[in-house]
């Protein structure tokens, strides 16, 4: 019992590392968790005595269950989606929830995550693990059953598409919330003019509905995301300001349900990307654990 007791001890203190990895591979919160917690399942089955490094060992369990749910999901997909938003982490605008500090270390904004989506499950864990977490390209090899020069060269590739595609945003969160509002009043107005300034000119807008397909758009430019954004602005919506993946961005409702989640990445005080999840069946499971549901 008491070395049971130990484990479990043990465990727990690298439970928030082992969920910020699984995150970053998964780009979901409940697939995360169940990453974390076949790890679990797998330590109780094992010997720990022969284990010099538990948070190593760790580390490498997650990102092996974790890989093999990535690849599992990109075979079960008939049709490449042309639009995914991965699980936003909601936080109140006065401060990040503690739970989630670990999730969102090193700024993994959702527009980063969304870039991740475009990898390779192979190039996604190699990318993760090394430039995330400075795990060795020696370990990361036996999770990938590969050379350490081939993960290295895997994490290579993700890098450039990773720099080629994310942008920073600009750190000033009360900076951010300014030209939010900018957005919203002139989607309110109908300013066509004044959407296209706070815009831009190469903003992307991806919109996520799941299996609502209708409710799923991509549009690129600052006259397409204007119009889209005016053609919302007449849906009866009661907007809140909110941190998404700590950043500033939105949540709406309508008639008291969740029915869009909006992470916006703002640099150079202009909007360059809007990561909308509207997908209904992931918004009822996201407000229910919100509220403890």
């Amino acid at each position: 019992m008491a070395q049971q007791e130990w484990l479990v001890g043990e465990f727990e203190q690298h439970r928030p590392h082992l969920r910020a990895v699984a995150y970053r591979i998964l780009g979901s919160v409940s697939e995360a968790d169940d990453a974390v917690q076949d790890a679990w399942l797998r330590l109780s089955r094992t010997d720990a005595s022969g284990v010099e490094n538990l948070g190593g060992w760790l580390t490498t369990v997650v990102a092996r269950v974790a890989l093999n749910m990535l690849r599992s999901r990109k075979t079960r997909r008939e049709l490449p989606l042309d639009v995914h938003v991965p699980d936003p982490i909601i936080d109140p605008t006065d401060g990040t929830d503690p739970e989630h500090e670990a999730l969102l270390a090193d700024s993994v904004g959702l527009a980063l995550l969304v870039v991740l989506e475009t990898l390779t499950p192979p190039e996604r864990l190699a990318f993760v693990l090394h430039d995330m977490f400075s795990v060795p390209f020696e370990e990361i090899a036996t999770v990938l059953e590969r050379s350490p020069e081939a993960a290295r060269q895997l994490a290579s590739r993700a890098r450039r598409r990773v720099r080629g595609a994310a942008c920073a945003p600009d750190p000033d969160l009360a900076a951010q919330r300014a030209v939010i509002d900018a957005f919203l009043a002139a989607a309110r107005e109908g300013d066509f003019d004044a959407l296209v300034a706070v815009l831009h000119p190469d903003v992307v807008l991806r919109a996520d509905g799941g299996a609502a397909t209708a409710l799923s758009h991509h549009a690129q430019g600052a006259a397409n995301v204007a119009s889209r954004a005016m053609m919302f602005s007449r849906v009866d919506l009661t907007v809140h300001h909110v941190l998404i993946n700590g950043t500033a961005g939105l949540l709406a409702r309508r008639d008291g349900e969740l029915f869009s989640v909006m992470g916006l990445t703002i640099t150079g005080g202009r909007i360059v990307e809007l990561d909308i999840l509207v997908d209904p069946e992931r918004l009822r499971a996201l407000d229910a654990a919100r509220l403890g549901g």
